[in-house]
Formats: C-alpha cells, sequence, structure tokens
C-alpha cells in the first residue's frame, strides 16, 4: 500500500514538473519573439522635458509681399535716376538684391539694401558673391522706418501704395536733391512725379516707373 500511495506521489511530481517545463518555455519563446522595442507615446500638450530645444519658427510680419521686379524695370528705374559710380543707392525692400546688384555691376555704384525678411537677406548675399561685388553692396535685415539712409544719394524702392505715403515723410526729410524711384506706386497726389515711364515687357505686363528729386524744405536757406 506504502509503495502504491508513493508511486502515485511521483507521478503527480512528474506531472507538476513537466507543467512547469512547459510554461518556462512558452515564456521563453514569448520573450524571444517579441523584439520590438517599447516606445512611450508623447502626449503633444505635455510640457517638453527641461533638455528640449524649441525652435521658433515663426516668420516676419511683413508689409509688403515679395514680387521680384523685371529686369527692365530695373534698367529703367537706374537709367532714369541717372545712376553713376560716385552715388550711393539704397534699396528699400530689396528682396534678392537685384537693383544694387546691378548698379554696382554696370556703374560700380556703392549700394545698400535693406529687407526685413532674413530669407532675402541670404539670397541677396549670396547673389552678390556670385556677382562678385561684395565689395560693392551689402544687405540689412531690417525695418525700413527705423533704418538710417539719410546717405543715400539715390533710393529706389518696390513696395505698396499704403507704404510709399507712410515712408513719404522720412523720404522729403532727406538732402535736397536725393533722387527717389519707384517701381508701379507713386508718392500721393502731393509730391507729384517728375519723371512717369510705362514699360510694357515681352510677356505683356506692364509698369510704371515714377521720379522725383527730394525737393528743398520750406524756409532752407
Amino acid at each position: 500500500m506504502k509503495f502504491l500511495q508513493f508511486k502515485v506521489l511521483l507521478v503527480v511530481f512528474a506531472v507538476f514538473c513537466a507543467a512547469c517545463v512547459g510554461e518556462n518555455r512558452i515564456e521563453r519563446s514569448s520573450g524571444n519573439a517579441n523584439t520590438n522595442v517599447n516606445i512611450p507615446v508623447v502626449d503633444p500638450a505635455a510640457t517638453p522635458p527641461a533638455n528640449t530645444v524649441m525652435v521658433d519658427m515663426v516668420e516676419p510680419e511683413l508689409d509688403v509681399p515679395y514680387v521680384p521686379t523685371h529686369e527692365m524695370v530695373v534698367d529703367e528705374m537706374l537709367k532714369m535716376a541717372q545712376v553713376t559710380g560716385n552715388d550711393v543707392l539704397y534699396d528699400l525692400g530689396s528682396g534678392d538684391g537685384r537693383i544694387p546688384i546691378t548698379a554696382a555691376q554696370r556703374f560700380g555704384t556703392r549700394g545698400v539694401g535693406i529687407d526685413l525678411n532674413p530669407q532675402r537677406i541670404r539670397e541677396a548675399n549670396a547673389n552678390a558673391e556670385k556677382a562678385g561685388v561684395t565689395d560693392k553692396v551689402r544687405f540689412i535685415e531690417g525695418d525700413l522706418f527705423e533704418t538710417d539712409f539719410s546717405e543715400a544719394t539715390v533710393v529706389t524702392l518696390y513696395l505698396l501704395p499704403s507704404v510709399n505715403l507712410k515712408l513719404k515723410p522720412k523720404l522729403l526729410e532727406m538732402k535736397p536733391g536725393t533722387r527717389v524711384v519707384s517701381h508701379n506706386y507713386n508718392m500721393g497726389d502731393d509730391w507729384k512725379p517728375e519723371q512717369t515711364r510705362t514699360i510694357k515687357t515681352p510677356a505683356g505686363s506692364t509698369h510704371y516707373v515714377y521720379f522725383w528729386r527730394v525737393p528743398e524744405r520750406s524756409g532752407a536757406k
């Protein structure tokens, strides 16, 4: 009887061991098959870690959209202003820098471009380097209304009517005789241009160029 009980116990023990070994094999098999790396889900609204660098990609607020000036218009603007190598030309809203660069290439004019958009400034500097006139021109990232351009003998601009009118008082404070040339937009009824030219491009677009000289200020001796 005792031998029978002992035999039963051995069978139960063997079954128990077999079950343990099976579970262990299942666990090992599951562990080997699961090779994926757990990636924590990040809540977009959560506060970033302290060592995370946040880059502000906000574009500057521009008064005037960028529209490149046609080369035919550039030529006429420089011609109307009678630009020479003795001039200092400031281009307000200079974009890719084509007006100061063209003047430097043709006449040796010293030029400065002012633009609020850093992308345009990078393009202008690259274009100046390509044209080989970095010793003649430079470009300033800044606001037209806060930047001093009083040394200019020629001012070129392609802005908007409202910006021209806002800029007009600053232009009228410049040295008398300073030449001002605007693409497409005038300075209002109280400052008539000395010359107006109409240009038609081969593509059929029509452009206007206006020319002024800064007058003597009232009461000036």
